[in-house]
């Protein structure tokens, strides 16, 4: 079985995915993921000519309903039940404290 993705890639993926793995880890996924892209390359051998492409497996053309103006909540009922709030606006944590640059 020839390699399609070797330990340097794994490890690379792993880094840019903030993964921590072992070195039985990077063993086990290598040999899985060049499996994977073996099966793909095989499939690559079938023969699809005159096969249109999917987009989906069933039967089924536009389901998105109609697009209609509507009536909005207006401002009391949507901040009706918010866990809270200031004045016409919903109050959410702080997220990003002074030194983020942001």
């Amino acid at each position: 079985m020839t390699r399609k993705i070797d330990q340097a890639q794994v490890k690379k993926v792993a880094k840019l995915s903030r993964l921590e793995l072992t070195d039985a880890e990077i063993e086990e996924f290598t040999g899985q993921l060049s499996a994977i892209l073996e099966y793909v390359e095989k499939m690559n051998e079938l023969d699809t000519t005159g096969v249109e492409p999917l987009a989906h497996c069933l039967p089924i053309s536009n389901v998105f309903r109609e697009d209609s103006v509507k009536e909005s909540l207006g401002t009391e009922k949507t901040l009706a039940n918010a866990p809270q709030r200031d004045e016409d606006f919903f109050k959410v944590p702080k997220i990003l404290d002074d030194s983020s640059g942001a």
